[in-house]
């Protein structure tokens, strides 16, 4: 396992419950959002890359014929399957493995999701690459993730502040670089849909495993940010605290092919 991907499992290990039931995280909306615009129906066959909890493979299995989520931390892997028990989803499944590569044979689905998770991979493209490789010719490619200023000075105080806050996050793209990964991979400008995961600093905080003394740096950031947007967040203060919103994407393209 690379140092990266130890870093990963064991941010996302301390997170694992924190996570899970963040309420940007579970929101049903932004759950739904996500199958509607795939245009999911009863014969897809779904993977969902770096599933997390599962949340997404589980409102995939409500619609779908199967869903599989692929995640890196066993502690994710756990908490997504004992979810998927609960309410039933008997075609909902959970592999415990890596992105680069997908131990999945070419073109071995019908949509392939992702969710939050390209700010994490090193090699965003290779991942993109990969999620390609296993879509069906037809089927959908769909992205959702947060996408930072095009102000090159806000986008790297972004990237500063998140590395300091969950030291797994490896870089948030503007969202010119987010379509371009559709384009240059050869399918069409993806459809797009927008939204803002609401957050206030200090719940923030309590749900992240920041580095021995990087949580005042973290708020000194957000202090500094009130006056200018300097994280491109729209911070702002709301009755004595600070509040601020993640900008998320959700971009969604079909692989030139015939069918579904």
């Amino acid at each position: 396992m690379n140092p990266h991907d130890r870093i990963i499992r064991e941010q996302f290990t301390k997170q694992a419950e924190a996570f899970s039931t963040a309420p940007g995280i579970t929101d049903r909306a932004a759950l739904q959002l996500l199958v509607e615009f795939s245009g999911a129906g009863s014969d897809d066959v779904v993977l969902d890359v770096a599933c997390g909890p599962g949340l997404v493979v589980g409102a995939f299995a409500r619609v779908v014929r199967e869903a599989t989520g692929i995640d890196l931390t066993p502690a994710m892997i756990e908490r997504a399957r004992a979810l998927a028990a609960g309410e039933g989803l008997a075609n909902a499944k959970f592999v415990e493995g890596n992105v680069l590569p997908l131990p999945f044979a070419a073109e071995s689905f019908s949509i392939v999701a992702s969710r939050y998770a390209f700010h994490h991979f090193p090699e965003p493209k290779a991942v993109f690459d990969e999620s390609l490789r296993v879509l069906r010719p037809g089927g959908c490619l769909l992205l959702a993730d947060v996408f930072v200023s095009g102000d090159r000075a806000k986008a790297e105080a972004y990237n500063r502040m998140e590395k300091l806050r969950d030291p797994s996050h490896a870089r948030a793209m503007p969202l010119e670089e987010l379509q371009g990964l559709f384009t240059r991979a050869g399918l069409p400008a993806p459809r797009e849909a927008f939204y803002n995961l609401e957050i206030d600093l200090e719940g923030l905080l309590s749900r992240s495993c920041p580095d021995p003394g990087s949580a005042e740096k973290i708020r000194r950031m957000f202090e500094d940010s009130l006056a200018s947007d300097g994280l491109g967040m729209a911070t702002r203060r709301e009755g004595g605290e600070i509040h601020a919103h993640y900008p998320i994407t959700v971009l969604a393209a079909r692989k030139p092919g015939a069918g579904r």
